[in-house]
Formats: C-alpha cells, structure tokens, sequence
C-alpha cells in the first residue's frame, strides 16, 4: 500500500487522513471509499478502489495503533520513518499534522486501547418484490424482500451487502429485530 499513497494527491490523502481519525473518534461510520476513489479518478489519478480500500486499511491500522501505545506526534514519525522508508514525504508531513491536531482523542480514549475487530452497523434498505415469471416457469407470482445492509468494517471501509429472503424468513428477521429492541429498552 505504501507505493500507491504517492499516487494520492496530497490534499485527497489529507481528506482520507482525517476520516480515518473520525471514524476512530466514533464521530462519522466510516471512509467512503468508493466516493473518494471516484473523485481521485476524477482528478487524474489512476488508482483503483481495491488500493485505495488496503491504503485505509494500513493508515487505520497505523492510527489505532499509535493511539493504544499513546505516541506523541515526533514519536509516531520517528517510528514510521524507521519502519517505512518509501513512505513520499507529502504522506510523512500529512500524518504529522492530521496526529498533532487530531490524534490526541484516540490517545487519550479508553476506546483506542479496546478496540475490537468487527464492523459497524450504518445503514439498511429494504425493497419488496414479486418474480412474475421466468424462461423454465411461466407463472411465478412469488414475492420476496431484498435487503441491503451498509457495514463499515474496523479500517472504516463502508460495504454493501444484499441478499434476498422469502416472505416467512423476513417475518422471522422482523420478529429477531423486535426481540433486539426490546432487550435493548431493559438496558
């Protein structure tokens, strides 16, 4: 990942820096990839989502951990100099500023320290739907719901996941997210 950061335009790498830092703040659900891999395009640059979604990944990585260990700014650089020597020195300097301005909240959270490797629940959308026919059946009539879930996983990469459920399997899903509710109301 560290040989595509030098194709991120600076200001572009400043942006995913600082989304990263709030996602790991718990104030935004995490970095939209796939939006700013579109607008990097737009700008000239060719990259792909897939290296853009490994520089999250490693830049998520190295903020969380910097913030469990409590790095100070020089601390932080000193050690990524060390370890990554390819690193451009556009990248060094963002991380510098974004760590001195911002990284002090994940240093001082208990949250940084605890952090688990699972994603976050950030959206759902639901559509019914009725199959009418098909080439092997001339009459279906059979309705189904198709339910999209958005997650953004640990490094903040939002993803989207559909599947499609019978109308019994989506009462059952409705019934388990009742029974959730209310387990949580008794919290």
């Amino acid at each position: 990942a560290a040989d595509k950061i030098h194709l991120i335009p600076q200001d572009f790498f400043a942006e995913l820096c600082e989304q990263i830092i709030q996602h790991l703040n718990h104030k935004i659900p995490g970095v939209n990839t796939a939006e700013l891999c579109q607008r990097i395009q737009t700008s000239g640059v060719e990259i792909t989502i897939g290296d853009l979604a490994k520089i999250v990944n490693v830049l998520s990585f190295l903020f969380s951990t910097a913030g469990r260990n409590n790095l100070s700014t020089e601390e932080l650089v000193t050690t990524l100099g060390r370890a990554v020597s390819t690193l451009p020195k556009h990248a060094v300097q963002v991380i510098r500023h974004v760590w001195n301005e911002q990284g002090k909240a994940i240093a001082g959270s208990e949250d940084a320290r605890n952090m688990a490797a699972v994603g976050q629940f950030v959206d759902m959308k639901w559509k019914l739907g009725v199959a009418m026919s098909s080439d092997t059946c001339r009459s279906l009539k059979y309705p189904y719901v198709t339910v999209t879930l958005t997650v953004a996983d640990p490094s903040g990469q939002m993803t989207e996941k559909s599947f499609e459920m019978t109308i019994p399997q989506f009462k059952n899903f409705f019934r388990q997210f009742k029974e959730m509710a209310s387990v949580l109301e008794t919290v």
